[in-house]
Formats: structure tokens, C-alpha cells, sequence
């Protein structure tokens, strides 16, 4: 709910003042700017009647009911419904819970352009570089030109961001250092590496899992999910003093809130957010939190009073007694409020005699955001954001290139849905009917006035016939069989349908060539090329613009000049599709390749290190050094063996050969010539003949003595 948050807007922007009291209030519903909302707002609900549709009939098949459309026969007395979508649609959502939050980590990083303005990529220092070196890499010319720097100076050309400071009166040049001794820095990602650190700190603190679990989960069901913000809000930190006195301390976050597809109404000739003029957004609000209200800023409290003294004016929407189970006749105790986003003409601005500040003087609209209620205005700011944007984010699962509203899993598979429902119940039914016998009863041969029921040991009274022929049974064949094999083909084609096979959520009995481990390694390569799609949206729709979103509010209301740089966000969820198994092994064997001396200079280990510690689901940042950390845990290292003492080289000792072998037959293949020589006595090495003089029969002869094999 957006109740929570709470709009940083610099002191010269626009906003209405709370002038207006209770006897200007016949002047309220004829305000323009009150009609210009309500009438986009309408506008957009109209369009939205068709999406509507789609939204119920996806609800109902994933928590499996039938809606008014579904006429059961007389005949037909099963109401079974098969939840194939609810297990299709958490499968998604799981999917996408695990792109969002794999390794611990939003898949999101702060990188340098690949050729960063405003700050330097790389600059080195080396205080015992060569002055021979020093005239080839001078960038102002050749000695004795004129364009040398004088000896102490520093290149004063260069935009080294977060060293300014450390670096100052140090002489640096620009690029990678060429000695050993040469110490390269790189102030680009420096910043970045602080700023990427600073969002992913900022979304943990917000609790912003949280709300992307609800929009994954509506994107999933419904085809879109809506984000809002970031915004700033008012966290309370618990603190005690000394005196157990409680003196919370209050700090100023950015904070994201999940917007429900039902409560969200876009411009309707838009086909995504970044054509859209303008959205509405429907707040169903208590009491307490239309009072709320007027602690935020720029909200009109004399005006939310005359409201609230109004009385609650919240009206059901259609849609909303299928979702909430409600009474049809039960009223809702809520006020509604409308909170609108987007493009406002100067005209209507003029109209509330609102005076723009000096910089929207010669403007012909401006961006706004109007909060309604009882067709009054609580809210009349501008758009804070720099650049402006409308600060909501709409993430479709698949993209209906003809719409602003994705498709997600409930409607590719609704066909289906119903085909696997229909046969269902028509192999209970028939399975019911097959198994019960139908009985046919002859009354002309029973006594009249007896009860029919039968049951065991039920005794009915003849008057007349044959023994037998007044009751007897039938019993219907049994085709049950039949209809669960068509019930099996529709799940096959829900799998295809959905891009989510059966296997890929749990499903057991597998056959062919998913009974192997590797026939289920390529089962599960292609399911995760089908999610590819899906994920690429979350990449583009959701984790970009967050990250933009984070990055710009960051710089705009709470800048760091630690964190200035020609930077830009990378979304990385399509990475995280590859299998940590098989990425990991890539990875190991990558970097045995990589270990040769004669490739290990053109390999970043550093990296390399990270990225297997995220295959293995690890944050790289608390099991990897950094490259300073790195350097000095090998030095320490080196210093640590240097101390310790080297054991003595022992001589390798040539191995016994026993008689008769060729030392030079290392394979032993024999090629040795047969000498002359005394045959070995019993009980003497290399006797195989049987003892004759008190010995044992067929004694083997003892053991050869080997030496082992010294290092």
C-alpha cells in the first residue's frame, strides 16, 4: 500500500497550499484539474473492461472455480477441478524468485561505460618507473618540447573521483601501469563498485523482497507486475539511552511498494511505461489512513478533514467480490483515493491561481502528481524526479506487443485448463456409473407397497414369476481409461503451451529419455530456454529501470561525490539461468585453462574467483579478498613459508630387480637375454621348486623387500 511513502521535493517546487476551508467547498467539484483526473481515470477504467476478463478467468482456474459461463448437464455429477494452473503458475513464480534472488544477491551490477566520462578509467602510479619510460609514456609530448610537466607537478587533466583526495600531490598518469612496481588504480570502478554497493545495501533495507515476491507472483498469474517507487521514507531505528529511555533514531531511505494490476490504470494508448502520459493509481484507504496522510508533505489537512467528516465513499468494483469472496450486498468502510501521475497543462494550473516557480514560467505543461478524494484535491505537487519520470514500473511476463498488459501462465494455458477439467469429470462420472450396478425391477412380480432400496440382506416379497427375473442388474462398461489419456494429452499440451514441463516442477514417472541423468539435463536446457523470454522482460522491465531508479534518486537526493562517474546498471538475471553445476564446472575448467603461465596474464582471477563463489550460491563479497586484500595475504604467505625450515633432498635409491629380470625392461615385457648362472637353492630367494628334505610342499618363497619411491 502507498500509504507509506513519502515524496522528497526540493523547496522550490510546486505544490498547493492549504489555503482553501470549508466554505470554499461548493468549489470543488467544478475544479478543472478534479474533472481532468477523473475523466483519465475513467477513460483508462473503460479500457481496462477486456483485461478485466482475462484477470477473473486466470483467479478462478488458479484457485480452481467455475465461473457463471460453465453450464453442468443433469447427467453430469462430478464438479471436480484439476489445479494444473496453480501448479504452473508457482512453478513461474519460483523461476522468477530465483532469478531475483540468486547467490544472495539482486542480480544487478554498477559498471564504468565502456569509455567513462567525467572520471578517469585507469590511472597508475609508480615511483620507480625508468625516466626513459617516463619521456615514451609523457601524453603532453617529447622531452624539451615545451609540453613536459615540471618535476613534482600532476596532471591536472585528469577526473579521478573518489581519489581526488587520496592521490592529491601524487604524480599519476592516465592508463595501466607498465613496471612491476607500478600501483594501477581505477577511480570509474571505484564508484561503481561503491554505488552498486549502496543499492544493493538500500533494497535490503527496505524490505524490498518483500514487495518484488508480490509482483513476481502477479506477473506470473495475471501476465504483469506493477513496482512503485523508489520514494523516500522514515525508517525508525529502535535506540535506548543510558536512562532506558527510548529515543528512536530516524533515517531517510528509499523504499519500493508493490501496486496491485487491479488497483492500477495506465494511459490506455500506451503500449509500456515509457509511452504512457500519465497513470492512476486506485488507494482504498481506512479512517486512520486518510488521517495518515497529513503528516506527509504537501498533503492538505484541513481539506483531508472536510473528507473524512464526509463519511466513507468507497465503492466496489465488480471484479473485486470474486477476488475478496465477499457478500455481494456487504458495504466496504474504505475511502477512495486517486493518486495521478503525469502531464498537466498549464491552463488548469492557472485556473487554482497555483504560481510556478521561475523555471516552468514558459512552460506549456508540466508533470504532476494530484491525489483525489470526494472530488477534492488533497495534493497538488510536481514531479521531483530529475530526470522526470512517472515513477512506476510494469513488468509483463509475456509481452502482448498490441497491449499494455502482459500474458502470463493462467491464460496461454485456459484451453487446456478446461479440456483437462472436462475429461476428469467425465472419467469420474463414468468410473461411478461403471461401478455400481443399475438395477431393473419387474413390480408385476412383488407384492405391492414394498421399498425398493436394496441393500444386503434386503428380502423382497413375491406374488408371482419365476425366481430371478423380478429384480436383477446392469452393469455399464467402464471407458474411464479412455478419458484419462486425453487428459494426458491435455497436459502435454499445457507443457507446451506454458513453456513449463511437467518434470520441471516434480512431476515423477518420466519416461524415454527423461529416465537418464542426461536426458534430463537436456529436458531441463530446453525448459530454460523457453523461460528465457520471460526472464529477458524481467531484466528489461523490471531490474534495469529499478536499477536506474536507485541510482538517479541516489544522486539527486543523496548525493555522494565518492560515487560520481559516467556509470550505468547492467541487469544480470538471464545469467543466473545457467545451472550453478554446470556454470561452476565451466568456470573450474576455465580456470585451469587459465592458469598456464603463458595465459595467466590476460586472465582476471579476481573475477573469476567471484563468479564461482556465486555458482556455488556464496556472496563473493564476504568469501574473496579484494585485489589490495589479495596482495597482502600473498605476502604474508610467501614471508610465512620463508620461515619455515626446508626439509633435506634424500637420494632416490634404485629398486631391487629380482633374478632373472632385465633392469632396462622397465614394462616388464621380458626381451632379456637368459644367462648362465646357479639355480637358487630351497629356502633361498627365487626358489619355485618343491622342496624335497624335510620342507614344506610348494612353499612360496618369501617376499621381496621393496624400497618406496623417495620425492
Amino acid at each position: 500500500m502507498a500509504e507509506e511513502d513519502n515524496v522528497i521535493i526540493e523547496d522550490n517546487a510546486l505544490a498547493m497550499e492549504d489555503v482553501k476551508t470549508s466554505s470554499d467547498e461548493e468549489d470543488y467539484g467544478n475544479s478543472p484539474i478534479v474533472r481532468f483526473v477523473q475523466e483519465r481515470y475513467s477513460r483508462a477504467k473503460d479500457y481496462r473492461d477486456s483485461d478485466e476478463d482475462r484477470w477473473l478467468s486466470a483467479y478462478r482456474n488458479y484457485r480452481g472455480l467455475y465461473g457463471q459461463d460453465v453450464k453442468f448437464t443433469d447427467s453430469e455429477k462430478c464438479r471436480t477441478f484439476i489445479k494444473v494452473t496453480k501448479t504452473k503458475t508457482l512453478a513461474a513464480y519460483g523461476q522468477i524468485v530465483d532469478v531475483l534472488f540468486a547467490g544472495q544477491k539482486f542480480p544487478l551490477s554498477i559498471e564504468p561505460t565502456t569509455l567513462p566520462e567525467g572520471v578517469t578509467a585507469n590511472v597508475t602510479f609508480d615511483p620507480k618507473e625508468p625516466e626513459q619510460l617516463k619521456e615514451m609514456t609523457n601524453p603532453y609530448g617529447h622531452k624539451d618540447d615545451g609540453k613536459e610537466l615540471p618535476p613534482g607537478s600532476t596532471l591536472n587533466n585528469l577526473e579521478l573521483g573518489a581519489l581526488e583526495e587520496k592521490l592529491e600531490g601524487i604524480d599519476v598518469k592516465e592508463g595501466i601501469g607498465r613496471t612491476p612496481t607500478s600501483a594501477t588504480f581505477s577511480p570509474a570502478m571505484i564508484a561503481a563498485k561503491k554505488m552498486e554497493k549502496k543499492i544493493m545495501d538500500q533494497l535490503e533495507e527496505s524490505n524490498a523482497s518483500k514487495h518484488l515476491r508480490s509482483t513476481a507472483f502477479e506477473m506470473a498469474l495475471f501476465g504483469t507486475g506493477i513496482i512503485k517507487g523508489p520514494f523516500a521514507v522514515n525508517k525508525e531505528y529502535p535506540d535506548w539511552s543510558e536512562e532506558g529511555e527510548y529515543t528512536p533514531r530516524i533515517k531517510i531511505i528509499p523504499q519500493l511498494n508493490h501496486v496491485s494490476v487491479w488497483n492500477f490504470y495506465p494511459d490506455p494508448d500506451a503500449n509500456n511505461m515509457d509511452e504512457a502520459q500519465y497513470v492512476v493509481e486506485r488507494h482504498k484507504l481506512s479512517r486512520t489512513q486518510l488521517r495518515g496522510l497529513k503528516r506527509r508533505p504537501f498533503f492538505r489537512e484541513k481539506v483531508i478533514e472536510e473528507c473524512v467528516a464526509m463519511g466513507e465513499s468507497y465503492l466496489k468494483e465488480s471484479w473485486e467480490d470474486t477476488l475478496a469472496d465477499y457478500n455481494m450486498h456487504q458495504d466496504v468502510n474504505r475511502f477512495e483515493v486517486l493518486e495521478y501521475w503525469g502531464i498537466l497543462d498549464r491552463d488548469y494550473l492557472d485556473s487554482e491561481e497555483v504560481d510556478l516557480p521561475k523555471e516552468f514560467e514558459d512552460a506549456d505543461q508540466v508533470q504532476a502528481n494530484i491525489w483525489l478524494c470526494q472530488d477534492k484535491i488533497i495534493r497538488l505537487v510536481i514531479n521531483p524526479f530529475k530526470p522526470v519520470r512517472i515513477p512506476y514500473m510494469a513488468v509483463p511476463y509475456e509481452l502482448n506487443p498490441y497491449s499494455f498488459f502482459g500474458v502470463g501462465i493462467a491464460e496461454n494455458m485456459e484451453d487446456t485448463q478446461s479440456l483437462m477439467n472436462g475429461f476428469m469429470r467425465m472419467s469420474v462420472d463414468n468410473a461411478v456409473l461403471s461401478g455400481n450396478l443399475i438395477i431393473e425391477v419387474d413390480e408385476t412380480n412383488l407384492v405391492p407397497g414394498q421399498d425398493l432400496s436394496v441393500y444386503p440382506g434386503k428380502i423382497f416379497r413375491r406374488q408371482g414369476g419365476a425366481p430371478g427375473q423380478a429384480i436383477f442388474g446392469t452393469k455399464f462398461p467402464n471407458v474411464s481409461n479412455e478419458n484419462l489419456q486425453l487428459f494426458d494429452k491435455a497436459r502435454q499440451l499445457a507443457d507446451e503451451s506454458t513453456g513449463f514441463p511437467s518434470f520441471a516442477h516434480g512431476q515423477t514417472g518420466v519416461a524415454g529419455t527423461g529416465r537418464t541423468a542426461s536426458g534430463i539435463s537436456m529436458l531441463m536446457g530446453a525448459a530454460s530456454g523457453a523461460i528465457k523470454n520471460i526472464i529477458k522482460n524481467v531484466d528489461d522491465y523490471l531490474l534495469h529501470p529499478l536499477g536506474e531508479g536507485f541510482f538517479q534518486f541516489n544522486m539527486q537526493f543523496d548525493f555522494d561525490p565518492e560515487l560520481r562517474g559516467d556509470l550505468e546498471v547492467k541487469a544480470r538475471g538471464t545469467e543466473s539461468l545457467m545451472a550453478n553445476e554446470v556454470r561452476s564446472q565451466r568456470l573450474m575448467q576455465f580456470l585451469g585453462v587459465a592458469s598456464n603461465p603463458a595465459l595467466a596474464p590476460f586472465a582476471k582471477f579476481h573475477y573469476i574467483i567471484a563468479e564461482i563463489a556465486k555458482s556455488m550460491g556464496l556472496d563473493p563479497e564476504k568469501v574473496t579478498n579484494s585485489m589490495e586484500d589479495a596482495a597482502i595475504q600473498a605476502e604474508l604467505l610467501k614471508q610465512f613459508q620463508a620461515t619455515q625450515p626446508q626439509q633435506p633432498q634424500q637420494p632416490q635409491q634404485p629398486q631391487q630387480v629380482p633374478p632373472g629380470m632385465n633392469p632396462q625392461d622397465t614394462a616388464g615385457t621380458g626381451g632379456g637375454a637368459i644367462g648362465t648362472g646357479q639355480a637358487p637353492a630351497p629356502q633361498e630367494q627365487g626358489f619355485t621348486g618343491n622342496e624335497q628334505a624335510g620342507g614344506t610342499m610348494g612353499q612360496a618363497p618369501p617376499p621381496i623387500q621393496q624400497q618406496p619411491p623417495m620425492g
